[in-house]
């Protein structure tokens, strides 16, 4: 600050003239913004609207999972999973059951198979519909919000009628599902099937071409393949880079090796990219399941292993070794786990879920560590965001998909 004092007639005059500096900016974004997913904290430091450094902070959910789970029998454990990616809890679920099915060594019955199938494709069209309505809302578009949430709501409504809860479902069991499907309710969901495409169509003639949506995801947000496969992305965020790596296709589980669909992927890496890639699975679930609809077997839905899987309830009631095998389960959990380890993963709608399970021949797991797509993603932040404009931080967040839930697990 400099002082200059000078005379004009018999008056004197001091001027004070200020020097600007450029300095950097660090601002808190989080954990109580509305776009950072509830308790995402971003450290940005910025050089005007230039992001220089970005540093995500994450913790602030302390969830426990994973401790939690040492703690309880397998079967007991199914509801805590659901709480790891809400949105998608059906995921969760199925993910964990088949670790833990592999580890005892447990063969599903078909109709289970297919049922998994079509609930874990409903629950990606639900997924990928939220996070379509939340990220067009995060970049400016309000309309698409609406638009979607019709159609979650169907989806929900399904849900709801399939095993009576609508978000945390905890539908799927050790060795099968808890029950079969209402009379009438596949139909539903053929019907569902028949008209979600126009929809998606209604999806797309609001964004797809509009000049907006256009600049705030073109270019943004590039991410090389190489780049995508050593930082270790996976699912929508990862082929919308041009990588066809599908857990569906390359280790399959459930029935995903007998139905006929294709793995969509990106050419450019940016948030545009991965907008269709998501468009495009939301084509493909749906094709997935009216095939499964289409060659879904009559029969059980729940394996016969008395002594890891729950007996009907008929039996309980007329038979006592079924009697002592129920009470046992629900009291004390599996009682002849073998010990090892094993680990298993599953193409939940963010990405890769893995389940690492050990086991030390008791009725709990000994160890229990899941990988988490939206933890794995929420590393990448400082990379898509770093050099870019502090306007698109928003629409990096939105990009990778993340839910805290499964971030601090």
């Amino acid at each position: 600050m400099r002082n200059k004092k000078w005379e004009i007639g018999n008056r004197k005059v001091e001027h004070v003239e200020k020097i600007l500096e450029t300095r950097e900016l660090t601002v808190s974004m989080g954990p109580q913004h509305p776009a950072t997913h509830g308790v995402l904290r971003l450290v940005l430091d910025l050089d005007g609207e230039t992001v220089v450094k970005c540093t995500p902070h994450i913790g602030y959910l302390h969830r426990g999972v994973e401790k939690l789970a040492e703690h309880r029998s397998y079967l007991q454990i199914i509801p805590i999973t659901d709480r790891l990616d809400y949105i998608s809890s059906m995921a969760n679920n199925i993910g964990y059951c088949v670790a833990v099915e592999k580890l005892l060594g447990i063969g599903v019955p078909e109709r289970a198979q297919f049922i998994r199938t079509i609930t874990a494709e409903m629950t990606r069209i639900s997924s990928h519909i939220l996070w379509l309505a939340t990220h067009a809302l995060d970049i400016g578009a309000m309309t698409v919000f609406l638009y979607s949430f019709r159609e979650r709501e169907w989806i929900m409504d399904l849900f709801e009628q399939l095993c009576g809860a609508r978000l945390t479902v905890s539908y799927p069991r050790i060795g099968g599902v808890r029950n079969d499907v209402p009379d009438g309710w596949l139909e539903s969901l053929y019907k569902f099937t028949e008209e979600f495409p126009s929809r998606i169509q209604e999806y797309e003639t609001l964004i797809d071409q509009n000049r907006i949506w256009l600049r705030r995801t073109k270019g943004i947000g590039v991410i090389s393949a190489e780049e995508a496969i050593n930082w270790g992305l996976s699912g929508p965020t990862l082929r919308g880079s041009g990588v066809p790596y599908d857990v569906r296709k390359y280790m399959p589980y459930a029935v995903y090796d007998r139905i006929d669909w294709k793995v969509p992927t990106g050419k450019n890496g940016d948030i545009y990219d991965r907008y269709r890639v998501r468009m495009e699975e939301l084509r493909q679930s749906n094709r997935i399941i009216r095939q499964c609809i289409e060659k879904i077997p009559e029969g059980p839905i729940m394996a016969d292993a008395p002594k890891f899987v729950l007996p009907p309830k008929d039996r309980v009631m007329s038979d006592i070794e079924h009697l002592i095998h129920h009470f046992v389960l629900l009291t004390k959990g599996p009682m002849t786990v073998p010990e090892g380890e094993i680990y298993v993963a599953t193409e939940a709608p963010k990405g890769e879920l893995g389940f690492y399970i050990v086991s030390d021949g008791t009725g709990k797991p000994y160890r229990m560590r899941i990988r988490a797509p939206s933890f794995v993603h929420a590393s990448v932040l400082p990379r898509l965001c770093e050099g870019g404009l502090v306007a698109d931080v928003i629409a990096n967040i939105g990009t990778i998909d993340i839910v805290l839930g499964e971030c601090d697990r």
